[in-house]
């Protein structure tokens, strides 16, 4: 859990509201299933921008369900939540371990 949910979420400064199963934290989920792959279309994407750089890749893995809250928002391809349920969690700034580490490598 720590490569995949609580480390980037550390270092964008989402912790402990996200990137963690527990009392108080959000508790959002995502069950992949390793067996298919997925071809990312446009089409498939939610957001703002009217094209994908990403566009005809195959990835090994697809969505199969994607829990929010502790409810499920996404099921096998389908929205299940409710447009707009989502919220604005402001960010705390970089720590300064980050931003030492990052200058290092520049």
């Amino acid at each position: 859990m720590a490569l995949t949910s609580a480390n980037p979420a550390k270092l964008f400064g989402l912790w402990p509201q996200k990137g963690l199963l527990a009392p108080g934290a959000d508790g959002d989920v995502v069950i992949i299933d390793p067996q298919r792959t997925t071809t990312i279309r446009h089409a498939i994407l939610h957001d703002n921008a009217d094209y994908s750089p990403y566009e005809g890749f195959i990835c090994q893995g697809a969505i199969r369900q994607t829990l929010s809250h502790g409810r499920v928002i996404f099921d096998n391809g389908t929205f299940t939540g409710i447009a707009g349920q989502g919220r604005f969690l402001r960010r705390q700034p970089f720590s300064t371990a980050h931003q030492a580490s990052a200058e290092q490598k520049t």
